[in-house]
């Protein structure tokens, strides 16, 4: 089994065969601010960023938006995939891209080192997690 030194896997049936798809309790906004360095968003605490020019989109809790003054819908739950794949692993966004495609699901993924996120539309998050957690049984169709 394909495996990175630090034990992150790469072959994508074996990431199917343990993928876990958890639901974090908060919800979550894409927040855009213009002009805004990371330095500029720290007290909201993101828990993602990406510097896009002149702009910096930051993944905020729908509490900490409110504080900022950033709009507070839509709102996103965060799902985060328990299985360590490796930031190599081919397919893995594609699958399950896929899969929350055929159900209607919006999905925005966010690699980590250790774990993929994907945030979807709130109301559809425990579908999102349903759907997720069938690559495992379905071996990733």
């Amino acid at each position: 089994m394909p495996i990175n030194r630090d034990g992150a896997l790469r072959d994508l049936g074996v990431i199917l065969s343990r993928i876990e798809a958890i639901l974090e309790p908060q919800a979550y906004v894409f927040a855009v601010f213009p002009g805004a360095k990371l330095a500029d968003v720290l007290d909201f605490q993101p828990i993602g960023t990406f510097q896009e020019g002149d702009q910096l989109t930051a993944i905020l809790s729908v509490e900490h938006a409110g504080v900022a003054g950033a709009p507070t819908e839509p709102a996103f739950r965060h799902i985060r995939l328990s299985v360590h794949s490796s930031l190599e692993a081919v397919g893995l966004t594609a699958a399950i891209s896929s899969k929350l495609a055929q159900q209607g699901i919006p999905a925005n993924v966010v690699a980590g080192y250790y774990h993929d996120h994907v945030f979807v539309p709130e109301e559809m998050a425990d579908e999102a997690v349903a759907a997720i957690n069938s690559l495992k049984a379905d071996g990733g169709a």
